[in-house]
This record gives structure tokens, C-alpha cells and sequence, in this order.
């Protein structure tokens, strides 16, 4: 088995890091690089919620041509339907048997005059690393964990029940958020089985927030959460034609989230449209007590991210592609992204191309070596504090777990990585003070920061990723997969995904970065980006589709 100076974060990312931590006029070219969806696709399964957006269901509630429970029963019904049956997504790993109760609350509420904001109401899937303090377990996918029921919810259930959403579950995901093996399966949980992607049954649904992201494009709730250290949120957006959001570290609060790092972990909104991903992003932000990190936001977050969008947000904007590294990998790709560009120029966006950032791939290595050290001490500290009748409360403990029950959890791929973080010193070592220092360094201040000084930018653009690979549990995911996420990651800053366009029937996704706590300006790039060329269409569940 390699150590960890012999295992590069370029081969991690091959393996399947980077899911873990990967017009008139412009409409026509944008169709033109799109095939039609593939033959085949599954056409009955119509849905009386499909891509219904938060503002109309509150338009139908308050109107009382529905209620909160009548909405989830909907969802609840349909997610029976096609999640374990039927297409077989495999997206969610738990309902919840209370969710029901929960949104009749919600009715009586309404009733009474007390509408608590835009998501009252609101039925959410939420990743399962998310702590919910109800009946819903909190297992990070894995059987180690499969018995945790949280004392106390997390910061982010916290905010979504003061608002009134309605917690319809957990959503599968990559196992410990895909930071366990090199030659991992995105998408796939020892105690959840393998997410697929609605587009294409036998395509990855990406990771870690697969189940989130698979979800959400299947119309089994209104909106959705995951989290990211390094693309969890804008992968599987990207791959299932969603708009995702991975904020700037700090803006929502981590407490009762399974961490992989306390520096670069933060949850983020996925959603079918932007404004319903700017809705959610208001909920969740706020200081969180239990997560110093969140003091920083005070002066930067907004409670309403809606009042940033703009049909006309583009004008007068300065957008710098970031070629090198994030393009020419997929011709396809490529094609779709020209259009993109001509339609942002046409709709009064300044393109300075390229834009590139010095310092792209010099962090790569270094990420990875960072993210073992806080890996090891920050899962300690969270599975220190779990009830002691659990059968795992350190990462040695995880390791021992897994090899115990080889069947269950080793069946498809090793724990390589786990075994390479238990071995690291703690944070007040050294070497690895001097590594997240550099990185910080080359990612923000020579990095993301720098280039848009260069060029008086008020934004970074590229292809977040190609069209979703192959799921292959044999092999793991394929090598070489090249997605524009680390820079954002390793910064700590804001990065949001929108729908671009299809390649012969997946979706490929549009990424804009900026300086941190810029989420409201890149919303409205994204938003302008999304109503001047709708990008996304519901899935038709195929079998099969080819690239």
C-alpha cells in the first residue's frame, strides 16, 4: 500500500477525490452541442410537483389549493415510487416517520397567521452527515455509525426547522463524504448501496452529496442539501443539471456535520433553480455558536440572497475564464462552454480570456496532505462525543470497524486513505501548519485573489466538470477526471454552479468563483446567466447513455 508521499492528490482526484472534497443565438448553439435526450428515456413518470419551484408552492398554499402535508405526502409518494423501485436511484438512505406530523404543524401554523418565511412549509432532503436530533440516524453512509441518533441538531436543522422546512430525510452519499478510499465509487455507502444518476441510470451521480444532488434533479423534494470540502456540493450539481452552491467557509455553521476539515468543510444549498438555491443560502447562514468560524460572517451575510438577483446582472460585470487547467479536457465540453461565453458577452459581460490562476495545480499535493491531518484529529473530536454505546469513537476505531466487517464495508474498495490520516501528528505539527499556510496562501492571496486584481475581475469562470462517467465498482472512478473546484476549496471561497447545457443527454454545469463572501454577486451572475438560457430539463431516467 502506498504512503501518503507516494500518492499524489492528482491520483486521489483520479480515484474520485474531487467528487469528494469533482440563446436566441447562444440558445441555438447551446442546443446544437446537446443531443436529444437519449432514446429510451423514461417517459410515465409525470409528476404533479416536477420543477415546481418554493415561491409557487407557497403561492399554492397560501392560496389553499394545497397544504404543507398534501405537498409532502406528494414527495413522499413519489420517492417511494422511483427512489427504491421503479428507475432505482437509490438517493435516500431514510425517511423521516415524523415528516408528516411536521408539516401538518406547519398547516395549523398557517392557519393560525404564523408564516415563519419562503421555506414554511418547504419539504428538504438533507445529506446524511447532517445531525438531525430526531428519529432520523446520522451515519456519514457507514454501518459504524448506522445506530447514531443525534442528541442535539446540527446548526444547519436548527435553521431549517426556525424557518418552517419540512425535513423529509437523509439523502445517501459517498461513505465518511468519500475521504476513505483511493479507488472509491462516488456515490456509494456501505450502508446505503450505490447512487445513480437520474440522467442516466448507469452514470455516477458524483460525490459526496450524491444522494442530495440525485434527489433534487428527481424532483423528490423542493430543494436539498449537501456538503463540500472539495466538490461535494458543485460536482453532483453540475452532473445532475442542478445550480449548487458551496459558500465562503464560515458563512454557515459546521457544528453537527461529520467533518472531514474544520478549514475547507461547509454545507451548501442544491436546488433546480437559482433563486430557490438563494432562498435556502439566506436560511442557513447566521452565527453559529458552536462554530467559531461563522464569528467572520457578521459583517458579510444577508439573510435574503434573492434581493441580489437580476435578469440584467451581467451588464458591466468583468468574467475571466480560467483556461488553463479547467478546459480543453472534453471537446464536448468545450463546445458547450463557447456558447456560454458568447451568450454572457451578449447580455453585457466584459470576457477577459484567458484568466488564469499562476497557482492552479501547486496547492493539488498539498491539499491532500493537509486534509489527513485535520481528517484524523477533527473525525476524533466528532466521534469522541457520540454515545458511548456506538461501536466506533476515533478513527482507529472506524479502520478496526471496517476491517471487522469486511463484507459490508470493504466489499467494493479499501480504506487507503483512512489508514494514511490515522498516521498523522497533530494540528501543532509543524509540517503541517507550514502546509496549510502555503495552501491558503497559493489558492486565496497568489491564487484566486491575485488574478482577479491582475484583471479588475468581478468573477472566475470554467466548465465545472465534464458530463458524468461510467459507475464502475470494480475499478473505482476513472482517472483523469479534471473539475474546477480546488481553487474555491482550498481558498475557503464562494463557488457557485449553474446549469450550462447537455452533452448527447447529460448535463454539464457553469461554474463562477470569487473573492470570499461575494455569494449575493455571484448569484446574480449565475441567475442572469440562467434566465437569459435555461439550461436544465427533468431527467427521463434512462438506462443507458454514452458520451
Amino acid at each position: 500500500m502506498p504512503d501518503d508521499r507516494e500518492l499524489s492528490r492528482r491520483d486521489v482526484v483520479s480515484a474520485g477525490l474531487a467528487s469528494a472534497i469533482g440563446w436566441t443565438g447562444s440558445r441555438s448553439l447551446l442546443s446544437a452541442a446537446a443531443a436529444e435526450p437519449t432514446p429510451g428515456a423514461d417517459r410515465r413518470q409525470d409528476f404533479a410537483l416536477d420543477e415546481v419551484t418554493i415561491d409557487e408552492l407557497q403561492g399554492r398554499m397560501q392560496s389553499s389549493a394545497a397544504t404543507a402535508r398534501s405537498i409532502a405526502e406528494q414527495y413522499l409518494a413519489r420517492i417511494d415510487a422511483l427512489d427504491k423501485r421503479g428507475p432505482a436511484v437509490n438517493a435516500v438512505i431514510e425517511l423521516n416517520p415524523d415528516a408528516l406530523a411536521v408539516a401538518a404543524h406547519c398547516d395549523d401554523e398557517r392557519r393560525s397567521g404564523r408564516v415563519r418565511g419562503p421555506l414554511h412549509g418547504i419539504p428538504v432532503l438533507i445529506k446524511d452527515n447532517i445531525e438531525t436530533a430526531d428519529r432520523l440516524k446520522t451515519s456519514g453512509g457507514s454501518w459504524a455509525l448506522a445506530e447514531h441518533v443525534a442528541a442535539r441538531d446540527s446548526f444547519v436543522a436548527e435553521r431549517l426547522r426556525a424557518a418552517g422546512a419540512v425535513i423529509l430525510g437523509k439523502t445517501n452519499l459517498s461513505e465518511w463524504a468519500n475521504f476513505r478510499s483511493t479507488h472509491s465509487s462516488s456515490g456509494w455507502s456501505g450502508r446505503g448501496g450505490q447512487t445513480r444518476n437520474p440522467y442516466a441510470l448507469d452514470r455516477t451521480p458524483s460525490g459526496s452529496s450524491s444522494g442530495s444532488g440525485t434527489a433534487a434533479a428527481a424532483n423528490f423534494c423542493t430543494i436539498a442539501v449537501g456538503t463540500e470540502t472539495d466538490g461535494s456540493v458543485t460536482s453532483p450539481a453540475a452532473v445532475a443539471g442542478l445550480v449548487g452552491v458551496k459558500p465562503t467557509v464560515g458563512l454557515i455553521g459546521r457544528s453537527g456535520i461529520i467533518p472531514i476539515s474544520h478549514v475547507q468543510d461547509t454545507a451548501g444549498p442544491m436546488a433546480r433553480t437559482v433563486r430557490d438555491a438563494a432562498i435556502l443560502l439566506g436560511v442557513l447562514t447566521g452565527v453559529d455558536p458552536r462554530d467559531a468560524t461563522t464569528q467572520a460572517s457578521r459583517p458579510h451575510s444577508l439573510t435574503d440572497y434573492t434581493t441580489a438577483l437580476d435578469r440584467d446582472g451581467l451588464r458591466g460585470a468583468r468574467i475571466g475564464v480560467v483556461r488553463k487547467h479547467f478546459t480543453g479536457y472534453h471537446a464536448a465540453t468545450d463546445t458547450v462552454f463557447a456558447a456560454a461565453l458568447d451568450l454572457l458577452r451578449q447580455h453585457g459581460a466584459t470576457i477577459v480570456d484567458p484568466a488564469n490562476i499562476a497557482t492552479a495545480g501547486q496547492f493539488d499535493d498539498p491539499e491532500f496532505d493537509a486534509l489527513l491531518y485535520e481528517f484524523k484529529t477533527d473525525l476524533d473530536r466528532y466521534l469522541g462525543s457520540v454515545d458511548r454505546m456506538l461501536p466506533v469513537h476515533s478513527l482507529a476505531d472506524v479502520i478496526a470497524f471496517n476491517t471487522q466487517n469486511a463484507q459490508r464495508e470493504l466489499q467494493y474498495f479499501g480504506q487507503e486513505i483512512m489508514e494514511m490520516a490515522v498516521k498523522k501528528a497533530p494540528l501543532t505539527d509543524v509540517k503541517y501548519l507550514a502546509v496549510r499556510r502555503r495552501n491558503s496562501r497559493l489558492a486565496a492571496t497568489l491564487g484566486i485573489d491575485a488574478t482577479m486584481n491582475q484583471h479588475r475581475l468581478d468573477a472566475l469562470i470554467a466548465p465545472t466538470q465534464g458530463p458524468a462517467w461510467l459507475i464502475d465498482l470494480v475499478n473505482g472512478d476513472p482517472g483523469g477526471i479534471v473539475s474546477f473546484t480546488g481553487p474555491a476549496a482550498v481558498a475557503g471561497y464562494p463557488h457557485v454552479t449553474v446549469p450550462m447545457g447537455f452533452v448527447r443527454g447529460l448535463p454539464v454545469g457553469l461554474s463562477f468563483v470569487g473573492r470570499a463572501w461575494t455569494e449575493a454577486k455571484l448569484l446574480k451572475y449565475a441567475y442572469a446567466f440562467e434566465q437569459a438560457a435555461p439550461a436544465r430539463r427533468k431527467p427521463g431516467f434512462s438506462v443507458s447513455a454514452s458520451t
